[in-house]
């Protein structure tokens, strides 16, 4: 969805006037400022409000630490292979797949503060407030990558794909991106910050049964399946090929076509939960 076509939405900015430029440019300026106050008043509250980012950053570090250290002895890996090699791709992903509860959780939270509606009063466009959050949550979802990377490299993990790496994290974003609006949809949905907090119960399971622990084929043929064509294990699989990890691929379609359905899939969650958000956010009640 371009600039332009959101800027065709209600509220996108004061219209035209004699001697400025035309309608359509114009109100394209004013969506993209609406988005960047949006973004600009997101990234305050995190610096000043520094235990919410300090708990959002600092569980990926836990996971990992966790995860590597704790169960990492225990674990095999298809092929053979140093856990942590397999296991570093997959934190990524999880940090990727968990931020859209952070994401409803601050969206329910503005709707029932009356901050939303603050918004829905003034003349700007409305696709600019879910933008505006979209765009601070990748901000984020960078600052998590950074520290969670530094964190892997501390305990050893190396990548082997060269170059490749920049291609991996921009699958990590790229998926990021997609739950980004299930998250915006789901905050609108739901009635309150303690719901929104609830989602966790539903993204845990999601990401145990997924390859980001354990390769889909060292499960039970019918949970293996099922964890093969789930969207994040596609991520998993691409990052850890472009990483460099040595892990051997299972025989299903989804799995030999890891690169392919990392790309495809967030675009279908993309094309589902962002008119969602948008049509959520314009309907709710004043």
């Amino acid at each position: 969805m371009s600039a332009v076509d959101l800027a065709d939405e209600p509220g996108a900015g004061p219209p035209a006037g004699p001697g400025t430029e035309p309608a359509a440019h114009s109100r394209a300026y004013w969506v993209l400022a609406d988005c960047w106050n949006i973004v600009r008043r997101g990234l305050t509250h995190y610096r000043r409000q520094p235990v919410n980012i300090a708990w959002q950053l600092g569980f990926p570090i836990l996971s990992v630490l966790l995860y590597g250290y704790v169960f990492g002895s225990a674990m095999t890996v298809p092929g053979g292979g140093d856990y942590k090699d397999f296991l570093m791709p997959g934190m990524f992903v999880m940090t990727m797949a968990f931020g859209f509860i952070n994401t409803a959780t601050i969206v329910v939270y503005d709707a029932t503060k009356g901050v939303i509606d603050r918004f829905r009063s003034m003349p700007m466009a409305p696709s600019a407030v879910v933008a505006g959050r979209g765009v601070t949550d990748l901000v984020v979802a960078c600052a998590e990558l950074g520290i969670l990377v530094l964190t892997a490299l501390a305990m050893g993990w190396r990548p082997e794909g060269g170059w490749n790496f920049l291609a991996a994290f921009g699958l990590l974003l790229w998926l990021r991106f997609a739950l980004i609006w299930l998250g915006v949809w789901l905050g609108l949905l739901v009635p309150n910050p303690e719901a929104a907090g609830g989602l966790f119960a539903v993204a845990f399971p999601l990401t145990m049964i997924s390859s980001i622990f354990v390769a889909p084929q060292l499960m039970p043929d019918w949970l293996g399946w099922i964890a093969a064509w789930n969207p994040i294990s596609s991520t998993a699989a691409a990052t850890r090929e472009l990483f460099g990890t040595p892990v051997g691929g299972g025989d299903s379609w989804v799995e030999q076509h890891a690169l392919l359905m990392a790309g495809v899939w967030p675009l279908v969650l993309t094309a589902v939960f962002l008119p969602l958000a948008v049509r959520r956010f314009q309907r709710l009640s004043r």
